[in-house]
This record gives structure tokens, sequence and C-alpha cells, in this order.
């Protein structure tokens, strides 16, 4: 059940991470997961002008955060607790990335779920991300 819809996730993002959430753009939320939109920079770039991998790991960690918001409400508290990313391919330069969180557990205390990340208008990933979160006791 969607607790938290894109306006009520990009609010949250707004309030609780005032520094950083200018970079990313709710696209979608389903009853799967969370589209969301790393909106690139200058900063988020590496030599030779491709997104980093850190920028990438910070849209999937964000991206899978929202996900477990979209069921669970706002917790600020929920925190990674494992992420394990493969980067597949060299994003293309000067293109969003846009990340399709996808949440396959979501219990009392652990939530588990996939990304895939993409250059904005290409078909095949440039990385897969895996990521369990801890959920704080209500």
């Amino acid at each position: 059940m969607i607790k938290m819809d894109a306006a009520g996730l990009t609010a949250f993002l707004v309030e609780t991470f005032p520094q950083v959430h200018s970079d990313f753009a709710v696209e979608g939320v389903t009853e799967q997961g969370v589209r969301l939109r790393l909106v690139t920079a200058e900063r988020h770039l590496r030599p030779g002008g491709t997104v980093s991998g850190p920028a990438m790991f910070g849209l999937a960690d964000v991206a899978m955060y929202l996900a477990i918001l979209s069921r669970i409400g706002p917790q600020a508290l929920a925190v990674t607790t494992n992420c394990s990313i493969d980067f597949m391919r060299k994003p293309v330069a000067g293109v969003d990335l846009i990340c399709e969180a996808v949440i396959h557990k979501l219990g009392r205390v652990l939530a588990v779920g996939d990304c895939l990340i993409y250059s904005e208008g290409k078909a095949e990933p440039v990385a897969r991300a895996s990521l369990t979160y801890s959920i704080p006791p209500k």
C-alpha cells in the first residue's frame, strides 16, 4: 500500500535533506517501487566526463530509501545496512540518470530491493545495485 506519493516524497526530501534534494526528481511511485532521476551536473562527473561511481551509488541509495518510505511513511531514520553495486556500462555524458528501484521484501525490521540505473533514453542499464535497509521500530 502506497503511503507517500511522488509529491510527498519530494516534499520529504526538501525538508529532510535540503543539502541534496535538488539533485533528485521523483518521477513516479508504483506498487513495486520508485522511479528517481539524478539531475546530473558538473559536480557529479569524474575525469573523462562521465557520471562518477559515488554519484550512481547515491542515486541507488536515495531511490531505495524513497521506495521504502513510499510504503512505510516518513521515517527519516531508516538506514542502509548493505549495498552491492555493479557498474556495467559507461553512462552517457551530459545526460541525466534514471533509477528504477524495486522492493522485493518489506518486513518489520528489514527491507530488501534492487535498483537498475539507466542513462536517460537508453535501454541498457549502466549499473545494478542490491540494497538492504533497516527500518526503525515504531
